[in-house]
């Protein structure tokens, strides 16, 4: 990517509380990206080849899409939410996750971190449910989706709002000077997002070079004091539902660029050092291993969902079709723990209805409790953890016998 570097002075400020050597004033560099939508690119014939085998590949995953099937896209979203968390260093257990999720669907507190991801799947969701589907994305979509990505967080002041101050990434905590990377300035922002939102609205690239651009962009822009990788990776799936690549199910990349943190990071420098074909050769590689990871995990919570089903079928009181215990099968894929409460909120069923039917998938063996008050009381649908613990972590998904499936 071209662009300039400026030297400038950071003021010496004798009021700070810090060691000595960084309340002196000091030299740094920032850099200033020139604007992308104008950015002509010549793509090689192989690195041209790539990008069509990816795109293949996430279109392949998509092609399966039903509204039947919905759960299963969230819980794709759900996975590629918490990737992106990862990418940041906001690790959570998925049993303690899904733990958390479902206090809070019923009304109870989740810690910190659990907020956090939690709000990164809202703000995920409003990407693609909401601002992919704006007839001319601009400004205001980004700050909508930064909003609810950091309106739960602990520095929930800056939801939404852009910076004011120069930001950095790495060095030390008080200063640009030394760091691995200085943004632009913030005066230059407002004009660098403008650019951005041009480039988001032409569809003359491929989709998945398009999205790889824009968000190396994103990322050299860093227009927010925190939250930028989370609302940089959802512009790519903004991307990928606009131009109809994805119009179901995301490709979770995130999960590809969580396994491969540093190279990941250096993909972003070789943007920036206008090694720009490394980096989109990176970049349409994880998206079509997510695709292809994405497809087979797919494949196995079908299965595994029909295996709930025959279990259901083979119970001694094995309910009627239109029941509500089948109808709770249904969404169980988007919920892996689940309450009552929110059974029957998304299935639409009264609740006497509800907690008969998971009285009945807890005797069939598909729900088992988790606590005993009927107040509170929720349920985890069996196998389902174990087969997310391994997309999460970008593992094929195994057997019950603890092989991988084909």
């Amino acid at each position: 990517m071209s662009g300039r570097r400026v030297s400038l002075i950071w003021q010496h400020d004798p009021t700070i509380y810090a060691p000595p050597k960084y309340r002196r004033a000091c030299r740094y560099e920032a850099f200033i990206p020139d604007g992308l939508a104008s950015r002509a690119l010549r793509l090689s014939g192989d690195l041209a080849g790539m990008i069509a085998e990816a795109d293949a590949a996430v279109r392949v995953l998509n092609s399966g899409a039903r509204p039947a099937l919905a759960p299963l896209a969230r819980l794709l979203l759900r996975t590629e939410s918490i990737a992106s968390s990862n990418v940041e260093g906001m690790h959570l257990g998925v049993r303690e996750l899904a733990r958390a999720e479902a206090r809070v669907e019923s009304g109870g507190k989740a810690g910190s971190t659990a907020l956090e991801i939690m709000a990164n799947i809202d703000a995920m969701e409003l990407a693609i449910h909401e601002a992919a589907t704006v007839e001319r994305f601009s400004v205001a979509e980004i700050l909508a989706i930064h909003h609810r990505l950091m309106e739960k967080a602990p520095n929930a002041h800056m939801a939404g709002q852009l910076r004011t101050v120069q930001n950095w990434i790495g060095g030390n905590d008080y200063n640009p000077c030394g760091a691995d990377f200085v943004p632009p300035p913030p005066e230059y922002v407002d004009a660098l997002l403008a650019d951005l939102c041009d480039a988001i609205n032409v569809d003359e690239l491929p989709p998945l070079v398009q999205a790889a651009l824009v968000h190396a962009q994103f990322e050299t822009i860093h227009p927010f004091e925190d939250g930028n990788g989370r609302t940089g990776r959802a512009l790519v799936h903004v991307i990928l539902r606009r131009r109809g690549v994805a119009p179901a199910y995301v490709p979770p990349i995130s999960v590809v660029l969580a396994s491969a943190r540093d190279r990941y990071i250096q993909g972003l420098t070789d943007y920036r050092e206008d090694r720009v074909d490394q980096w989109i050769e990176q970049f349409a590689a994880a998206a079509a291993a997510a695709a292809s990871l994405a497809t087979a995990h797919l494949d196995a919570v079908y299965a595994l969902s029909a295996s709930w089903r025959a279990r259901l079928v083979a119970s001694p009181s094995a309910p009627r079709a239109d029941a509500a215990a089948w109808a709770v099968i249904e969404v169980l894929p988007a919920h892996p723990m689940i309450s009552a409460p929110v059974a029957a909120a998304v299935t639409g069923r009264s609740k006497p209805q509800i907690y008969q039917a998971m009285k009945k998938l807890e005797s069939a063996g598909v729900l088992i409790p988790l606590s005993q008050g009927r107040r509170s009381q929720s349920w985890e649908a069996v196998g389902l953890l174990d087969l997310l613990a391994g997309l999460e972590t970008g593992r094929g998904p195994r057997s019950p016998g603890g092989g991988a499936l084909p």
